[in-house]
């Protein structure tokens, strides 16, 4: 049986799922290349699985919860003929006309084409109280939960440019807001700084780290742990939520470099297309974006992915 005949290849494989990948499946499914997706084995759907209401996607004016918007996007595109694997890609040959993914279950799968949706992860704290109140008042994304505080105190963690954004957003917010950073300089920019000091909303706390999250079932996060890093004082403070701005990590270790990245390890694209440095890899979403991270811009993404994908088939047939 030769490789085009083989069971494990296909027009197209999407690695990674979320609004970008399964909007890639809707698209690519409806054109009949029957795509094949490798949504990864713990959580399927991207970083929206573990968000609570999301109201600012079109067509929800009442508002949906995270997952069951992923498992609208799921199902739609399983309905246009999109199939789905729940399994992680450890491995990649990316460099010739066939490109093979490898899984952590030890298949291979072969094709044509590929769409990176891999996205990328919040980097977090790893203090106690933070998995358990994630979504209970531990949020990482400020124009994605910052309605929900309204006229409450706000802790905002980290020193650099997403901080001081996201301590500005939610000023709008909070009773108050407090940004909490490690130490006496910041590492964002100065009209950033600048802004966020002119701002009588916003409060600093430096030389100072969050050690643990507190808080009870009925009203999520209720107060944070602190120690002063110069003198090691510890204090606590009252707080309603924890917005955590430390950074993003794109997923794309298991790539080893085979395509164009940035020093921060997202993947690079061409102009406002979603093509790769490598012919026939396309990326879309958050692995790729380390500005908008909105579910509208990576499903968006996702469609022109799909479309560039289309055309290199077209370009490529047989």
């Amino acid at each position: 049986m030769s490789e085009t005949e083989s069971t494990n290849y296909h027009d197209v494989i999407i690695v990674g799922s979320g609004p970008a990948g399964y909007t890639a499946g809707v698209y690519l499914g409806r054109s009949e290349y029957n795509p094949f997706m490798l949504t990864g084995a713990l959580t399927p759907g991207g970083q929206l699985v573990n968000t609570t209401t999301v109201e600012n996607f079109p067509g929800f004016p009442d508002g949906v919860l995270g997952p069951d918007l992923m498992d609208k996007m799921r199902d739609q595109a399983e309905k246009f003929g999109t199939i789905l694997e729940y399994d992680d890609v450890v491995s990649t040959d990316l460099s010739g006309d066939i490109k093979t993914v490898t899984t952590d279950g030890g298949e291979t799968y072969s094709a044509k084409a590929v769409i990176l949706t891999t996205g990328s992860e919040y980097r977090k704290l790893g203090i106690p109280g933070e998995e358990k109140f994630g979504g209970h008042g531990v949020s990482y994304c400020a124009t994605c939960d910052g309605f929900f505080f309204k006229d409450k105190k706000i802790v905002v963690v980290g020193g650099g440019d997403s901080a001081m954004e996201e301590a500005t957003f939610l000023s709008r917010y909070g009773s108050s807001v407090t940004l909490i950073h490690r130490r006496e300089e910041f590492r964002a920019s100065k009209i950033l700084v600048d802004r966020v000091k002119a701002n009588p909303k916003i409060n600093l706390m430096l030389n100072s780290v969050v050690t643990e999250i507190k808080g009870d079932d009925k009203n999520g996060v209720t107060s944070l742990a602190l120690k002063n890093t110069v003198d090691g004082t510890e204090s606590t403070l009252d707080a309603d939520g924890v917005f955590i701005a430390i950074g993003y990590t794109p997923r794309t270790d298991f790539l080893k470099g085979q395509v164009g990245l940035d020093p921060d390890g997202y993947i690079l694209t061409e102009g406002a297309s979603t093509k790769t440095s490598l012919p026939g890899v396309f990326a879309a979403g958050d692995v790729t974006d380390r500005t908008y991270r909105q579910a509208i811009s990576a499903a968006g993404m996702g469609c022109r992915a799909a479309i560039d994908a289309q055309n290199y088939l077209t370009e490529h047939e047989d």
